[in-house]
C-alpha cells in the first residue's frame, strides 16, 4: 500500500487530502487549498463557453488533458485550453511536490492546515473567481455557488482515512502541558484525545461524563470524518439524496433534478445498477493492468541479470584483450591503452543503457502499482454515488496506463554480448594499424575466451565498409556532376575498387556509371534542371560492401548560370523503413506512414541534404483525438522513440488543432495560433543558402523563420502516433512567395 501514497496527497499542500473536492477535469484538491489558489479575473475575461463549476465537461475537454503543453504560455504553449479562460498573470510558487500553483491571497502557515478544521467559507469568494487545477493547469470561472458547486470526493476521503489508520503513528494527548504522552482514549462527545493520567484527572467516569463514550485513538480520528459522509446529497439540491444516474452527463442525480427537467431527455438508470456495472468495468480493466505489472517485475529481473552478465563479460573481455596485447611486446603496449579505452566505453555504454531502462521501468512500475492499489481501495467503497463520480476517470487511467506498457517497453534495449573482434594476426610492422573489427552479423563465431575476441589471419576475408561521401568536394556545374568519396578512417580492410551509381534524374532506377579504383568521378551529359540521386559502394575479393548515404544533386537550368536558383525544384525522396522506429507502418510505396503506438515514433526520409534549397509537403490523411505530430529535419542518429525535437539532433514544428510551436533540444519557442485538421497540408522549406527552415500550413507561412544557422547533413523527418496518417509529396517547386538567398558559384544542391 505504500506505493499508492502519491495518489492520496494533495498536489498543492503535499499532504494527505482533507475534505477533497472533484474538479471538472477529474483531478482532486483539498477544499482549503482550492480557496488558497483562487484568483480574481476581470469581467471581460469571463468565457462565453465556460461551464459552471459543478457541471460536467465534454469528451473534447477530456482529450485536451493529455496534451504535453502544460508549462509555459510564453514559448512552449503549455497552459489552459479551449472552453476555459486562463488565470491572470500572477507570480507562481511550487507546492511541496513540485506542482506550480498560484499563491493564496493571504498566506497561512502550513502547520495550521491540518491542526485545525478549515471552514468552507473563510471569506467571501470574489466575483469572477478563477480556479486553476494544479495538475493539468486547466482554468475555469466559478459560478455563484463558488466552491460548493464542486462535489466532495467521499470515496477518496474514505481511502485516505483507511490508509492513515493502517499507517497511524501514536496519537498524542491534547491536555498534557509538557511533552505530551501517547493518547490512550478519545471522547467522542468532547472530541479530545486523553492519555491515561489526564483522562483520570479531567474526564472521570461519573456525573454527566459517565454517559460519554470513550473509544481508541485511531477509531476516534476516523469517527471525526465519518459522520459528514453518511448521506449522499445532490450538489444542486442539498436537501435531496442522490438516487439515479444520468448516462449522458455521467453523474448521479436526485429526484428533483429529474422533476425540473434538466435531465428530462437524458437516459437515466438506477444508481445501484450503474454502481455495480462500473465496479465490474474497473475490475476487468485492472486484470489487464495486473498482467502488465507481473510482466514488468519479471522483466526487471531479466534486466538485473543482464547487468551482471555485462559485468562478467566486460571483465572477461578485458582479461583477453590484455593477454593479447602483452604478447605483442613494446609496440603493442602503446596501442593497448587505446583499445582498452574502446572496450571500457562499450562496457559503460551498455551498462548505462540497461541501467537507464531499469530506472525508467522501475518508476513506471511504481506508478502502475500505486494506481492498482488505489483502484482496489476504491472498489471497496460502498457508496455508489461517490464511486460513480470517479469511476469513469479511473477506468480511463487504468486503460491508458496499460497501453503505455505496449510493444517495445518490455524489450531489452541492449544485449550483454560484446560484439568486438580483435585482429591480432598481422605482422609486427602493422601493429600501428591495429583496431577492432566489427564481426556482428557475419556469422563468424566468437571462440576466443568463449565470447568476444577473434584473431583473424587476414583482414581481406571481410567485405569493405560503406564509403563516405566527401560533401565538400561534391558539386554540379551546368549538366555535369562531380562526386568524391573515401573509405572510413578506421577501416583496415583492403579495397579493390568502387562502383558509382546514379538514377535517371526523374526518380527512376539506379544504374552504374563508373567502376574503378579512383575515389573521384565527374559524370557529363546529364539532363539540365534535373535532380539526380547518387551512391557508391566498395568491393574486394570477398564481395561487395554496403552502399554509402544517398546524395542528391541538382543540375543547372539550360541557358542559366549555375548559381541561378529561381527555377530549381526540389528533390524526390520517400520515407525510409530501414531507419524508422519499428512501430511505424509504411504504405503507398513508402510515401504514406502511420503508427501502431500511442507514443510518438520517428520516421526519416531515405535521402539527406547538405546544400541547396529543398521543399516538400505532407498531407494529413487521418487526424484523430487531437495529437501533436511534429515535422522537420534531423541528424541520422536522432532518437526514434520520442517526439521529434526532444533531443539536440532534430529541428521541428509540432502542431495540434489550435496552434503550433518550434522545438529543438526540448526547447519550445514561438507559439503561433492556427492548427491542423484532417486534409491539412504541412510544408517544410529547407534553405542551406541561408541556413534556415520555414514551415507552412495550407500554403501559408506558420510563424517566423523557425531555425537559423543550419549546416551539415540533414534528413527530412516526422514524428507521429496511431492517431495520425501522413502522405509525403516531394519534387515540388519552391513556393512563389520565397526568394532563395545567394548560393555558391557551382550551384550545387546536395
Amino acid at each position: 500500500m505504500d506505493e499508492m501514497e502519491d495518489e492520496l496527497k494533495c498536489p498543492v499542500c503535499g499532504s494527505f487530502y482533507r475534505e477533497p473536492i472533484i474538479l471538472p477535469c477529474s483531478h482532486n484538491i483539498c477544499l482549503a487549498c482550492a480557496r488558497n489558489i483562487l484568483v480574481q479575473t476581470p469581467d471581460a475575461e469571463s468565457p462565453q463557453s465556460s461551464r459552471a463549476s459543478g457541471s460536467g465537461i465534454s469528451d473534447y475537454d477530456y482529450l485536451d488533458l493529455d496534451k504535453m503543453s502544460l508549462y509555459s504560455e510564453a514559448d512552449s504553449g503549455y497552459g489552459s485550453y479551449g472552453g476555459f479562460v486562463s488565470a491572470p498573470t500572477t507570480p507562481c510558487q511550487k507546492s511541496p511536490n513540485g506542482v506550480r500553483v498560484f499563491p493564496p491571497a493571504v498566506p497561512q502557515p502550513a502547520s495550521q492546515h491540518h491542526l485545525l478544521p478549515q471552514p468552507a467559507c473563510l471569506a467571501p469568494i470574489p466575483r469572477n473567481a478563477c480556479l486553476t487545477c494544479p495538475q493539468c493547469h486547466r482554468s475555469l470561472i466559478l459560478d455563484e455557488r463558488g466552491l460548493r458547486g464542486f462535489p466532495k470526493n467521499r470515496v477518496l476521503e474514505g481511502v485516505v482515512d483507511r490508509y492513515q489508520q493502517s499507517k497511524a503513528a501514536a496519537l498524542k494527548c491534547q491536555l498534557c502541558e509538557k511533552s505530551p504522552r501517547e493518547a490512550t482514549a478519545m471522547c467522542e462527545q468532547c472530541d479530545v484525545f486523553y492519555c491515561e493520567p489526564c483522562r483520570l484527572r479531567c474526564h472521570p467516569p461519573r456525573g454527566p461524563l459517565a454517559k460519554h463514550r470513550l473509544v481508541p485513538p485511531a477509531q476516534g480520528r476516523i469517527s471525526r470524518r465519518a459522520s459528514p459522509r453518511k448521506i449522499s446529497t445532490c450538489t444542486e439540491h442539498e436537501l435531496e439524496n442522490l438516487s439515479m444516474y444520468c448516462v449522458q452527463c455521467k453523474t448521479p442525480v436526485c429526484y428533483q433534478c429529474l422533476e425540473e427537467g434538466k435531465h428530462g431527455t437524458h437516459e437515466v438508470k438506477a444508481l445501484g445498477a450503474m454502481w455495480k456495472l462500473h465496479k465490474g468495468q474497473l475490475s476487468q480493466a485492472l486484470n489487464g493492468l495486473s498482467d502488465r505489472a507481473t510482466e514488468a517485475k519479471e522483466f526487471l529481473v531479466q534486466l538485473r541479470n543482464t547487468v551482471q552478465h555485462i559485468q562478467e563479460n566486460g571483465v572477461e573481455f578485458e582479461a583477453c584483450l590484455v593477454a593479447q596485447c602483452d604478447a605483442l611486446i613494446d609496440a603493442l603496449n602503446r596501442r593497448k591503452a587505446q583499445l582498452l579505452a574502446r572496450v571500457n566505453k562499450e562496457h559503460e555504454h551498455k551498462l548505462k543503457v540497461v541501467r537507464d531502462q531499469i530506472s525508467h521501468c522501475t518508476v513506471k512500475l511504481r506508478q502502475t502499482t500505486g494506481l492498482m492499489e488505489y483502484c482496489l481501495e476504491v472498489i471497496k467503497e460502498n457508496d455508489p454515488s461517490g464511486f460513480l463520480q470517479i469511476s469513469d476517470a479511473l477506468i480511463r487511467r487504468v486503460l491508458m496506463t496499460e497501453s503505455q506498457w505496449g510493444k517495445g517497453t518490455l524489450t531489452p534495449r541492449m544485449t550483454s554480448d560484446f560484439d568486438l573482434t580483435l585482429d591480432s594476426a598481422p605482422l609486427l610492422q602493422t601493429i600501428h594499424q591495429l583496431d577492432f573489427v566489427q564481426m556482428k552479423g557475419t556469422g563468424v563465431p566468437n571462440e576466443v575466451c568463449g565470447r568476444a575476441l577473434k584473431s583473424n589471419s587476414s583482414s581481406s576475408s571481410s567485405v569493405p565498409a560503406a564509403p563516405m561521401l566527401q560533401l565538400e568536394e561534391c558539386c554540379t556545374e551546368n549538366n555535369s556532376a562531380t562526386l568524391s568519396w573515401k573509405q572510413p578512417p578506421l577501416s583496415t580492410i583492403a579495397v579493390d575498387g568502387y562502383i558509382l551509381e546514379l538514377d535517371d534524374g526523374d526518380g527512376g532506377p539506379f544504374r552504374e556509371v563508373y567502376v574503378g579504383a579512383e575515389t573521384i568521378c565527374t559524370v557529363d551529359g546529364l539532363h539540365y534542371n534535373s535532380t539526380y540521386k547518387s551512391r557508391v559502394k566498395a568491393f574486394n575479393g570477398s564481395g561487395v560492401g554496403q552502399y554509402s548515404k544517398t546524395l542528391i544533386m541538382q543540375t543547372s537550368e539550360a541557358g542559366l548560370p549555375p548559381c541561378d536558383m529561381q527555377s530549381i525544384g526540389s528533390a524526390w525522396f520517400t520515407f525510409d523503413p530501414a531507419s524508422a522506429h519499428p512501430d511505424i507502418i509504411f504504405s503507398n510505396d513508402n510515401l504514406t506512414v502511420t503508427c501502431n503506438s500511442y507514443d510518438d515514433r520517428v520516421a526519416m526520409g531515405n535521402t539527406a541534404f547538405s546544400r541547396g534549397v529543398h521543399y516538400w509537403e505532407m498531407t494529413l490523411d487521418r487526424y484523430d483525438n487531437h495529437p501533436d505530430p511534429a515535422f522537420g529535419v534531423a541528424r541520422g542518429d536522432v532518437l526514434k522513440d520520442v517526439m521529434l525535437g526532444k533531443d539536440d539532433k532534430a529541428w521541428a514544428m509540432y502542431v495540434d488543432n489550435n496552434r503550433s510551436w518550434f522545438m529543438h533540444n526540448n526547447s519550445h519557442t514561438n507559439r503561433t495560433d492556427g492548427g491542423i485538421s484532417k486534409g491539412s497540408t504541412i510544408g517544410v522549406l529547407l534553405d542551406f543558402t541561408r541556413g534556415i527552415i520555414i514551415f507552412l500550413i495550407n500554403d501559408e507561412q506558420q510563424g517566423p523563420v523557425a531555425f537559423e544557422g543550419l549546416e551539415g547533413l540533414y534528413y527530412p523527418a516526422i514524428s507521429l502516433n496511431r492517431n495520425v496518417q501522413v502522405t509525403l509529396h516531394t519534387g515540388l517547386p519552391i513556393p512563389d512567395f520565397y526568394t532563395p538567398g545567394e548560393v555558391e558559384p557551382n550551384g550545387a544542391m546536395c
